[in-house]
């Protein structure tokens, strides 16, 4: 006989991954007798169930769709230092109420002391251009790198285009009407928002500082747009030429589908995870995790 409110009682939920993130959706978090637990009666990624949370061993709870929080689960949250984001499907939205406060300095020290020595900060802008041209790059000049950038993601944007037989008249962004351009200009509009976010949940995760990016400058979100920046001529163009694609078959939404595919390929390809772990080797500290990282 099953046993428990739901039929799994203490179940044990694991780590998603070893950064200690746990995705909960489609239920309720609360304590019952000192222990965190999610109750759910299934539909999401968990079978129906009352499932114990191992809050203590947590870096952050990312809580999706169809979920609820009670005030005495906040406050077991809060004690123990684990995190608590609330995140669209998949993670393809990031809604929280900042600050979130990790357990250390260490990562966010580092990380200004690299933005604030210009030499140091130009090394970590070529490291991560190095990242996605897949290339050492040679030039120390900002300018020139973001000039190579313009000119291999338009390249980028016309191989996707023929390898999803999208229709592809160029690059039309209006910030004042997103929704203004064709089916794959729209896919690449919500496809980069929903990279956004998943770059916000692995700043927020490590406790790094978003306003200060290495590329991006003006922005509050300057170092979470230089994250989402690392998966944009593959994971991006990717979920927007397939969604623009699909969108054109069936004639769905190209948002919905977009923030669909999204979803699925941040959890197949271990978006957030990978995320964190090129934070920590571009800008964590020395000894820390970039030995892990390049093992």
């Amino acid at each position: 006989m099953l046993i428990g409110r739901l039929g799994l009682e203490k179940a044990r939920i694991p780590h998603a991954d070893r950064h200690g993130l746990v995705w909960l959706d489609r239920g309720r978090l609360e304590v019952e007798d000192g222990c965190l637990r999610f109750v759910t009666a299934g539909g999401g990624e968990l079978p129906a169930g009352d499932y114990q949370i191992p809050h203590q061993s947590l870096s952050i709870v990312l809580l999706g769709p169809g979920s609820s929080v009670t005030h005495d689960a906040l406050r077991l949250l809060a004690r123990h230092g684990c995190a608590l984001a609330t995140i669209g499907e998949g993670a393809v939205r990031f809604y929280t109420a900042p600050p979130l406060m990790p357990d250390t300095s260490a990562l966010a020290r580092e990380q200004v002391r690299l933005w604030a020595d210009p030499a140091k900060r130009m090394e970590v802008a070529r490291a991560m251009y190095a990242i996605r041209f897949d290339e050492i790059v040679r030039t120390r000049d900002i300018e020139v790198l973001r000039g190579q950038e313009g000119a291999r993601i338009k390249r980028s944007y016309q191989l996707m285009a023929e390898r999803y037989g999208v229709p592809w008249r160029g690059r039309n962004y209006d910030r004042e009407n997103p929704n203004s351009g064709d089916l794959p200009n729209q896919a690449i509009n919500h496809a980069a928002s929903a990279m956004r976010a998943a770059a916000a949940v692995a700043v927020a995760s490590v406790g790094a500082i978003p306003q200060l990016g290495f590329i991006h400058e003006d922005s509050g979100q300057s170092f979470v747009l230089d994250i989402a920046d690392l998966y944009r001529h593959d994971v991006t163009l990717d979920i927007a030429f397939g969604a623009a694609k699909e969108a054109m078959k069936t004639g769905e939404p190209v948002e919905r589908l977009t923030r669909r595919r999204a979803a699925l390929l941040f959890r197949q390809r271990g978006v957030i995870p990978s995320m964190i772990d090129r934070i920590k080797m571009l800008v964590g500290p020395e000894g820390e995790t970039k030995a892990d990282v390049a093992g």
